[in-house]
Formats: structure tokens, C-alpha cells, sequence
């Protein structure tokens, strides 16, 4: 089966969750690192499922990605995570 994974970036690792299957999480200091960890989450969590004969729950979240037009002049959250960094080096 497959499941949508939903990967976010947070300050020091990457965290991973399945929308369809809640409470199932794992985190990893690469995005590699934490499909691997949410993967054997997924399969632990499924099989703790079928022990105590619960449904495992089928597939459904679909997934896309939009474009979107950005207003002008732009900062992203990106450009000011840098100038943080370089206004403490300083």
C-alpha cells in the first residue's frame, strides 16, 4: 500500500506524518533519514493494529503542489532565517 507523507522542516531535523493514518509521526536529520523512520513507524504501528484487531486504515489523501504568484518586493521566511544568522555573527 501507499500512504501520502507529509514532511516538514523544522529548525534540526525533518518530522514525517500520514494523514490518513493519525498519531503515526517520526523525524530524521535528513528528509532520506525520515522517510525510512516514518516507513517503519507506519509498519510497526500497522502491526500492532492487526494484533488487536483493529482496521488498518486504507489510503486516501491525495497530494499536489500549487503555484502561486507572490506579491512584490517578496521576503520569504528563508531570506530572513539568513539575515538572522548573519546579524548574530555579526
Amino acid at each position: 500500500m501507499r500512504y501520502a507523507v507529509v514532511i516538514e522542516k523544522s529548525s534540526r531535523n525533518y518530522s514525517a506524518y500520514v494523514p490518513d493514518v493519525p498519531g503515526c509521526i517520526a523525524t530524521g536529520k535528513t528528509v532520506a533519514l525520515t522517510l525510512r523512520a516514518i516507513r517503519d513507524a507506519l509498519e510497526f504501528h500497522f502491526e500492532g493494529m492487526a494484533q488487536d484487531g483493529l482496521l488498518i486504515p486504507d489510503p486516501t489523501s491525495v497530494t499536489e503542489y500549487v503555484e502561486v504568484r507572490l506579491p512584490e518586493p517578496v521576503q520569504k521566511s528563508s531570506d530572513s532565517s539568513r539575515n538572522a544568522q548573519r546579524r548574530r555573527a555579526s
